[in-house]
């Protein structure tokens, strides 16, 4: 009995409708249905991500006849595989495009999908800075964990096809820290000290990042992405655009990159 038990236990977390068989695909779930400890935390953060964006997938499938999900530094596309499973393949419409620059995954993820039967999932081979989705156009982007300025070019992707929501799932945030090593002034003492200055540096990174899509007509929602024992990167920036500009953000944002001497080059750039 307790072995039974022990093994019903991880389909218990498997959302209703959720296939199983894609997650043993994944290696997130073995052939006989275990799930350890690295996988039930995967699984834990793509279900708490999906469920978080499920609001901005609802609006697309409202409101679009083709709605269209971009997952940008897809990975191994676990989330994207999981929210066409959850989301996409119970309609008969609508796309998602993983973008991913490693041959080797995308490679594996086309065929997965085969295998899966998803054929309105589509991979992009190539840097996120350069990669175009046909019709030019995305109404929801996301970028779990993408590193240090992938998170930027993820901002910028979203901005040139137009999205209505943004995603972001920032991680290793290097870039901010990096420059506020040479910045001097009366705020040195908030990043005198390294673990220090990484700390300081990711979060004002993530401010900045906030206040750049509010320059654009986003709206701007920043929580815990999910529990730390599942991931130390645990800042999620959710964004829904309702208008075109917004001239104080930008001030905002300008006036950070002048009082710091640090700014994400991209995003001053564009």
């Amino acid at each position: 009995m307790t072995r039974k038990s022990a093994k019903a236990e991880p389909l218990a977390e498997i959302w209703p409708g959720q296939s199983a068989s894609l997650l043993q695909a994944l290696h997130i779930l073995t052939r006989d249905g275990a799930l350890n400890a690295d996988s039930r935390r995967k699984l834990k953060q793509v279900q708490h991500l999906a469920q978080l964006i499920k609001p901005a997938l609802d609006w697309a499938f409202a409101e679009r006849d083709q709605p269209v999900l971009a997952d940008l530094g897809a990975g191994k596309s676990y989330l994207g595989f999981i929210l066409y499973d959850l989301f996409f393949a119970k309609q008969t419409r609508g796309a998602v495009y993983a973008v991913e620059a490693r041959a080797d995954l995308v490679a594996t993820s086309k065929r997965i999908a085969a295998e899966s039967g998803f054929d309105r999932m589509q991979f992009v081979e190539g840097a996120i800075a350069e990669a175009v989705l046909p019709g030019g156009k995305a109404d929801v982007v996301t970028a779990l964990h993408a590193c240090d300025t992938a998170t930027d070019e993820a901002i910028l992707f979203a901005l040139k096809h137009d999205a209505r929501f943004v995603a972001l799932v920032p991680c290793c945030q290097a870039e901010i820290a990096a420059a506020l090593d040479v910045v001097k002034g009366p705020l040195h003492q908030l990043w005198r000290h390294p673990i220090q200055r990484r700390e300081f540096g990711a979060h004002l990174t993530n401010v900045m990042r906030g206040l750049f899509l509010e320059a654009h007509g986003y709206k701007v929602r920043v929580t815990e992405f999910t529990g730390l024992e599942h991931s130390l990167k645990n800042e999620f920036i959710f964004a829904e655009r309702h208008q075109r500009s917004n001239p104080q953000a930008l001030a905002e944002f300008e006036r950070l990159a002048t009082q710091f001497g640090a700014v994400p080059k991209l995003l001053a750039a564009a």
